[in-house]
């Protein structure tokens, strides 16, 4: 019997086939076919990114505070060394009534840290059956939650004054709302393959702060903070409705966008900062489980959105690597350059990094293709079965809570805010 074929041999299998499709894509009705569908990709990528033209200006506080009692609700597994500032900030802010930890199972010291620095410390009830631990953890956060305005953060996130403020007063406009951070990357590669992943979702929905909102199977969402009335939510079940997504808010922000709700992406990135990750391999590890939206989103519309990837950003990288570069892939990447620079307010320390970016997208590209593909169910140590993103119902205490919820009327946004900001 042969035995396995080894590294090196495999690599030389992949090298032969790729150059047996490098042969087959320099016939003329191949090149004529691939560089028909990257102009279809290029147009596409064109028009999302041209939303960037009307948006609204960055979030920032309102002159008069707010009146709204807001309710923090932090969802954290094994957390001890990074959600310490995100507490300080969230407790110090004069605008939130009460913080709350849902300690989700957590094996360090987590709760031990939050119970210290006075956050009230809800002890996570055992993860139900077809549950995703994010979504049970909000849920139970926010049933627990006693303000008007439920706000959701990450242990990641660090938020500056006036932050709660902001958004309290964004539902004046919005049934939820969710907001785009500054991040904080500490070294060149972090922040290069950073900026590659992040270009992937502007070229596939556009940039941040749209002042039209996108249809509900394309709304998108940012779950590292987002806000909304606790009586609202808790009428909808939201959380149980996507019980089963690990990229929950952006199934929250689809379900509710389907039901009516006015669902508001907002920029404020002079208010928050979230850091991520610690290093290049943590990035490629970890943002790419999410990132493909492969739970929210049909297969049709994955594919074309992985194809406009691959043909605008990817591929002129690839051609301009081997010195053959076409007209259409020195204008897509003069575009790339120019989204590249505008990018630099989304990063707390803009770097040469971003300049880098454009270089990462073939290996952006290939990673999205094969979380896609071959999709990664465990979190912090706690493993998914693989039907868990279809919702399957458990018979847990959750199950018990669950209803189909009331079709609502969404109020328009009429945000006097005046376009502008960053994307």
């Amino acid at each position: 019997m042969m035995g396995r074929p080894s590294g090196s041999e495999r690599l030389a299998r992949v090298l032969g086939g790729l150059s047996g499709l490098s042969s087959l894509a320099r016939t003329v009705p191949a090149r004529r076919l691939v560089t028909a569908a990257q102009a279809a990709a290029a147009a596409a990528a064109a028009v999302r990114l041209a939303r960037g033209r009307d948006r609204l200006p960055p979030l920032s506080p309102p002159p008069g505070g707010t009146t709204a009692s807001i309710s923090v609700v932090i969802p954290a597994r094994n957390e001890e060394h990074r959600i310490g500032p995100c507490l300080r900030a969230a407790l110090a802010d004069p605008a939130v009534r009460e913080v709350i930890v849902v300690d989700d199972e957590s094996r360090d010291g987590t709760a031990r840290l939050a119970s210290a620095l006075g956050a009230t410390v809800l002890s996570g009830a055992p993860l139900p059956p077809g549950w995703v631990g994010k979504p049970w953890a909000l849920r139970q956060g926010t049933a627990a939650a006693r303000g008007e305005v439920v706000v959701t953060l990450d242990a990641d996130a660090r938020p500056r004054p006036g932050l709660f403020a902001a958004v309290a007063a964004a539902l004046d406009c919005y049934d939820l709302v969710s907001v785009g951070p500054r991040f904080v990357c500490d070294g060149v590669a972090e922040q290069a393959l950073h900026a590659s992943f992040l270009t992937t979702l502007v070229y596939r929905f556009g940039p941040v702060g749209p002042r039209l909102p996108l249809p509900p199977h394309r709304a998108v969402a940012n779950g590292q903070c987002m806000a909304f009335r606790r009586d609202r939510m808790a009428e909808a079940d939201g959380f149980t409705r996507i019980r089963g997504h690990f990229a929950d808010d952006v199934a929250l922000a689809r379900t509710l966008a389907a039901d009516g709700w006015a669902v508001g992406f907002l920029d404020a990135g002079g208010l928050l900062e979230v850091d991520m990750y610690e290093s290049a391999g943590e990035v490629w590890r970890e943002w790419a489980r999410t990132l493909t939206l492969r739970d929210e989103t049909d297969p049709v519309r994955q594919a074309a959105d992985l194809a406009v990837i691959w043909l605008t950003c990817a591929l002129p990288a690839a051609r301009l690597a081997l010195g053959r570069p076409t007209r259409l892939d020195l204008a897509l990447l003069g575009a790339r350059l120019l989204v590249a620079g505008a990018l630099r307010g989304s990063y707390v320390r803009p770097g040469p990094g971003l300049w880098l970016a454009p270089l990462c997208d073939p290996a952006a590209a290939a990673r999205l293709t094969l979380a896609t593909l071959r999709p990664v169910r465990a979190w912090r140590g706690r493993a998914y079965p693989a039907d868990v993103a279809r919702g399957v119902p458990g018979d847990g205490p959750a199950e018990r809570l669950h209803r189909p919820a009331p079709r609502v009327t969404a109020r328009p946004p009429s945000s006097p805010l005046r376009a502008g900001g960053r994307p």
